[in-house]
């Protein structure tokens, strides 16, 4: 039995209906929150499904307009690269990383020359897709090698510059990289390229159906551990990114995303600069099977992407950009 006045402030008030609560909304999500991941591959006329993430597909260079031109019409902002090399150009070195022949270049002249500046193209700078051994780096004697995966890094992002990009990604986690990439940009007259660092990027176990996707998985040869960091720590994702807005980078990236949700928004807090997450393969799959088998509805992806906006990113990288897009534009 409930005595005495009710309280004076009922805060359901504003929940009452739904003009209300679009009313006092804190947080929402537009297609100017979205950037779209895309796989490519070799050959032409292909689109073919990559079994571990339902609903995506690698496509071939001549394919890209079917993506690509739905991304537009959903006001996507951003388009994000990603090749599967294929294995007999894989080695060691990840020399094909460097090859302007190779499917990112390729894409990225396509794409710039089809395109112009209607929509933004982001490449990735690393070594996993092109290496035999899996890793971001050159490898020797099971050590991951900084200072000289820096200088094929530094390469890469310059032919990528010089092929139309317009933001570029080191994903590497290489230390010291960003400040030499942003050097070697600025003496080769690609000041206006921007930098986005995956500054604070895990080894997670939630990357398994990206590594699919590139073809890296059944290459990688041990673990990441010594150069992504150990997902028990926060304060040293602090000190990443310091170090890297330091060397010039403009963007920072968060990845994963979901599990990382503090991580974001100390970051946001603490330097006031653009935060990106990455909402990755494990993540998206999860979501999609738990709405193929009836676990979950598919309101969970709009409310997995608002809790990105909810701890302060700026953007977000995900799958579902399209999907999603065409609903809320």
């Amino acid at each position: 039995m409930i005595t005495g006045k009710y309280p004076s402030l009922r805060l359901r008030r504003n929940r009452k209906y739904k003009w209300i609560r679009r009313l006092v909304r804190e947080n929402d999500l537009s297609s100017n929150d979205l950037i779209l991941p895309i796989f490519l591959t070799e050959g032409k006329n292909k689109q073919i499904k990559i079994p571990s993430m339902p609903g995506i597909y690698r496509y071939s260079i001549n394919m890209l307009p079917r993506v690509i031109d739905k991304a537009l019409s959903n006001k996507i902002p951003m388009i994000a690269f990603f090749p599967n090399t294929p294995t007999n150009k894989k080695n060691n070195f990840g020399s094909e990383s460097l090859n302007e022949n190779n499917l990112v270049c390729k894409a990225l002249r396509y794409a710039k020359r089809k395109y112009k500046n209607e929509i933004g193209f982001m490449t990735d700078v690393a070594l996993d897709p092109y290496t035999s051994h899996g890793h971001d780096g050159l490898l020797k004697n099971n050590k991951i090698l900084n200072d000289e995966t820096n200088k094929v890094l530094i390469e890469q992002a310059l032919l990528q510059a010089q092929m139309g990009c317009d933001i570029l990604a080191p994903s590497d986690m290489m230390d010291g990289r960003i400040g030499e990439i942003r050097k070697a940009l600025d003496k080769n007259n690609h000041t206006d390229v921007q930098l986005l660092s995956y500054a604070v990027k895990f080894a997670s176990n939630f990357y398994g159906p990206f590594r699919d996707a590139v073809g890296s998985k059944s290459f990688l040869k041990g673990d990441k551990k010594t150069y992504q960091m150990d997902f028990s720590n926060s304060d040293e994702a602090i000190r990443e990114v310091a170090l890297d807005i330091k060397e010039g980078a403009d963007l920072v990236m968060v990845k994963p995303g979901m599990p990382y949700l503090d991580i974001i928004t100390n970051i946001k807090k603490k330097f006031k600069i653009p935060v990106f997450a990455y909402q990755v393969s494990g993540e998206y799959s999860l979501i999609k099977n738990g709405i193929k088998n009836k676990i979950i509805n598919e309101n969970a992806i709009i409310e997995s992407l608002i809790s990105f906006k909810r701890a302060g990113a700026s953007a977000i990288v995900t799958y579902f950009a399209n999907e999603v897009a065409k609903k809320i534009i």
